[in-house]
């Protein structure tokens, strides 16, 4: 029985879409961006949009949310993983030239708040600063590191003619 109920847990866990109330960069155009998602990396899909900007451009958490982990790794670089208000969505941000001075993990952030800025960092072309941006949908477990890769590419773009959300 315990095995039924997690699974009805899983299945009703992730109902809903994920949101974007705030685009991650400052003036962000449609032909700003690339659906990548698909594309074929050596060890797997993408999974992930890269957004070309220059080194320093602000980035914006897209979601009112937690930032619940801050890590170094050889193809991301410098990352966060924001958690959405409610844990059942990972905003993923990568590349990272830095962070934020005084963000945290842990730290609360509202929508449009900035939070690092555009790099190259990890395995990125120095030459081509960008942000690495995904979206997982969380387990109820709420690991940092695992989850379902959901495109953001048509998020984004619907995004974009929503007056709601915000492109400073």
């Amino acid at each position: 029985m315990k095995g039924l109920v997690f699974v009805l847990a899983l299945l009703s866990w992730g109902s809903s879409e994920p949101s974007i109330a705030v685009m991650p960069l400052d003036g962000l155009r449609a032909s700003d961006l690339r659906d990548s998602f698909d594309e074929d990396r050596g060890k797997g899909k993408h999974e992930a949009l890269d957004i070309l900007a220059a080194r320093g451009t602000p980035v914006r958490a897209v979601v009112s949310g937690t930032i619940q982990k801050f890590f170094l790794s050889k193809p991301g670089g410098k990352t966060i993983y924001l958690f959405d208000e409610q844990g059942k969505y990972c905003y993923y941000y990568a590349h990272l030239d830095a962070y934020r001075d005084g963000l945290r993990e842990g730290q609360k952030v509202l929508a449009g708040e900035m939070i690092g800025y555009v790099g190259s960092t990890g395995n990125a072309d120095p030459k081509v600063p960008h942000l690495h941006f995904a979206i997982f949908a969380l387990t109820p477990l709420k690991q940092w590191w695992k989850g379902e890769a959901i495109n953001p590419y048509p998020l984004l773009r619907r995004a974009l003619s929503d007056p709601a959300v915000h492109s400073r």
